[in-house]
């Protein structure tokens, strides 16, 4: 069983920065890949970014992400982050992080929502234009 905790939301203006953190409970954490989500109100809860825990792996991002949010994940302090710069207004969002036990999405992480186990209660982004 794993419980993650979000924070580091908050409201930033157009082009700031904001870095989320994700806390995991459970002793296993550093054998779960793990995934950053979006859902903005009136949406589907859409992919952001992912890393693995294997090693050799990388983290990948959506297209919406790459060149602007980098993950990170300690698993020494059993913990994921989202670093987002360059934020705009349509990443305003309610953002969640996932865990996923899934031994073939260990190395490269997952974009499919099914494929994770645990998620998050989220943390509100708002982006000010």
């Amino acid at each position: 069983q794993v419980q993650l905790v979000e924070s580091g939301g908050g409201l930033v203006q157009a082009g700031g920065s904001l870095r989320l953190s994700c806390a995991a409970s459970g002793r296993t954490f550093s054998v779960y890949a793990m995934g950053w989500f979006r859902q903005a109100p009136g949406q589907e809860r859409e992919f952001v970014g992912t890393i693995g825990w294997l090693p050799g792996g990388n983290a990948g991002y959506a297209d919406s992400a790459k060149g602007r949010f980098t993950i990170s994940r300690d698993d020494a302090k059993n913990a994921v982050y989202l670093q987002m710069n360059s934020l705009k207004p349509e990443d305003t969002a309610v953002y969640y992080c996932a865990a996923s036990s899934l031994l073939r999405v260990g190395r490269l992480g997952t974009e499919r929502r099914y494929e994770y186990d645990y998620w998050g209660q989220g943390t509100q982004v708002t982006v000010s234009s």
